[in-house]
């Protein structure tokens, strides 16, 4: 698909993965591209041929259609194997001389593996254990095509033995095929490399393969980053060490109550061994919880430098104005309520920006016949302060309430809905203190007014 191996290049770097070896990282066993690799899989599917281990197969679609039919009226399924090969449009059943003039007059043929016809296969799979499957059900499956390309059959198990690949790691839908696998490398005489089928991801609800249509239905990405009309994970505002924290969790645990690592830390506690063979199922939720927990671990100058350059991109202009330190003391305040590095927008609105309404139930519930007076009274001390300093300024009102015997709640609710509009935010006093005292005492004088 075009765009797809570069999309897969810039999904790694996002990821923090870089190509040791490949197409544009070069390497001594290249080219790495299936389709350069033409005559190289041509080699040795004629190898195969030569020692028996393959054949031609000269049956037309038509021909296999109607084989397919015939075995389903049967009561049964057709499958291209020991049991009829000998019957079929192949050099098995032809013999040489008509197989080599079928080949001379350009009639397309595939080629196909020629399965023993009755052999106990015993081979070991690291998640999955010990592994025995009789021949007499494996169908001979196509490694050479028409076309002239390989399938992946024969280009997965020369490419692995010339690039010395000692692991083969992938998903567990690729694991009827190992047996196929490990025969083509005692065909050619060669040492097998280990073999790891990994669980699958399952949907939200554990029942089945996860796919693209889920996330559309569950409103979550499946893609690293955007792919054509999917959302990706990049875009969608996760950070690439969570997604790639969580993904490890899929199928895998160290063993530990550690949950939260980075990549340098998963390269070392990561292992095989510890894989399960149960699919996995994906959680939105939790993704999003590794999202946020990676983003309080985070160093707030850190999380600052990110976000401006966010802020950037997304074109929101007004915290070009703010200082370093004092997006540093908000993004402090704020780190901890934060899911996704863009809720810094909207959690630090109101330093920004005075309440322009407020909320009309916590309005309705906090602010009282006597909120005005006791507001004055607040607002005198906040005006009154030498020390405007969140610990001064929480001592100074707490002080003046126990004098004047007033809870502190019937203050600490109306003050904050001055202040940010609503019930909820981040600590009372140092936000104060961050929005400083002429605007604090504005705020107060505004909700006096409108409230």
């Amino acid at each position: 698909m075009p765009g797809a191996e570069e999309y897969i290049r810039e999904a790694l770097r996002w990821c923090g993965l870089e190509i040791d070896e490949g197409p544009e990282a070069g390497g001594d066993y290249g080219p790495y591209r299936q389709s350069e690799r033409k005559t190289t899989y041509r080699e040795y599917a004629e190898e195969l041929l030569r020692l028996g281990a393959a054949y031609y197969a000269f049956d037309t679609p038509e021909q296999l259609q109607a084989e397919r039919e015939q075995a389903e009226k049967s009561g049964g399924a057709f499958t291209y194997c020991a049991k009829n090969r000998n019957s079929l449009q192949n050099s098995l059943a032809l013999g040489e001389t008509e197989t080599e003039k079928r080949i001379q007059e350009g009639q397309p043929y595939v080629i196909r593996f020629k399965n023993p016809e009755a052999e106990r296969l015993q081979f070991h799979d690291i998640v999955r254990g010990e592994v025995e499957v009789d021949t007499a059900v494996l169908d001979d499956k196509i490694l050479f095509k028409s076309d002239g390309m390989p399938t992946y059959h024969l280009a997965n198990v020369v490419d692995d033995q010339l690039m010395k690949i000692s692991h083969v790691i992938r998903g567990e839908e690729w694991l009827p095929s190992l047996p196929l696998h490990v025969q083509l490398y005692k065909a050619f005489g060669w040492e097998a490399p280990a073999f790891a089928h990994l669980p699958l991801i399952l949907k939200p609800t554990g029942n089945g393969k996860l796919s693209k249509r889920d996330g559309e239905k569950g409103g979550f990405p499946v893609f690293p980053l955007n792919w054509n009309e999917s959302p990706g994970y990049r875009e969608s505002g996760y950070d690439a060490p969570a997604v790639v924290n969580f993904l490890a969790f899929l199928g895998w645990n160290p063993g530990t109550e550690q949950e939260l690592f980075s990549l340098d830390e998963l390269v070392e506690a990561f292992g095989l061994d510890r894989v399960q063979k149960a699919g996995a199922r994906f959680d939105p939720d939790k993704i999003r919880w590794f999202n946020q927990k990676h983003l309080q671990q985070k160093s707030t100058e850190t999380l600052v430098r990110e976000f401006v350059a966010l802020a950037e991109i997304e074109g929101w202009t007004e915290y070009r104005s703010a200082s370093a330190e004092s997006l540093n003391k908000m993004m402090a305040l704020l780190q901890e309520r934060l899911e996704f590095l863009s809720d810094f927008k909207e959690l630090s609105a109101f330093f920004f920006h005075a309440p322009q309404e407020y909320d009309p139930k916590a309005a309705k519930k906090q602010w009282k016949e006597q909120t005005p007076a006791l507001m004055k009274q607040v607002q005198s001390l906040l005006q009154e302060a030498e020390a405007f300093q969140s610990s001064s300024l929480h001592e100074t009102i707490k002080s003046w309430c126990a004098e004047n015997e007033i809870g502190l709640g019937k203050v600490m609710a109306p003050l904050r809905l001055s202040m940010v509009g609503s019930l909820q935010g981040p600590d009372l006093f140092q936000s104060i203190e961050l929005l400083g005292k002429e605007e604090s005492v504005q705020r107060i004088e505004k909700a006096l007014l409108t409230l």
